[in-house]
């Protein structure tokens, strides 16, 4: 059998044989993550917290605008302790998305975007998301 181009079935042409001493670690409990890449995993899990959230909170809107019963059992509704966490922390979710969102757009022309400006970014992103969570508790309750 000819082959136009051997070279292209020779699987060790061109591959060097180099050692990779680079470390593997896939525990990532037990990696030391810095302040900015914590910050930005949170923003992700909370815009995930939101999209699954809106149902519930679509729910409770619909049901108060249906009625004036629907209305009076929303308000039922939030009298259990356990709704309105479950209220709080969507909030929470919002609160902090929106927080971090501004703080993506501010890096987007080009504000902090050195290590340093990222890692105040992060604190005055949690700073004001702190704030902003006990404003909304004591809104709520």
């Amino acid at each position: 059998m000819l082959v136009p181009y051997p070279e292209a079935h020779d699987s060790n042409i061109g591959k060097r044989i180099v050692k990779d001493t680079r470390p593997v670690n896939l525990d990532l409990t037990s990696v030391k993550f810095p302040l900015p890449a914590i910050t930005s995993i949170l923003h992700r899990i909370s815009g995930v917290a939101i999209f699954f959230g809106v149902a519930v909170l679509l729910y409770l809107l619909q049901l108060s605008l249906a009625s004036e019963a629907g209305f009076e059992q929303v308000q039922e509704y939030f009298t259990n302790p356990l709704v309105k966490l479950v209220v709080w922390l969507l909030l929470c979710g919002l609160l902090y998305h929106l927080i971090a969102g501004v703080k993506h757009l501010i890096m987007d022309f080009g504000i902090g975007e050195t290590k340093a400006g990222a890692k105040t970014g992060a604190i005055v992103t949690i700073a004001l998301s702190v704030v902003a969570f006990a404003v909304a508790g004591v809104w709520i309750w």
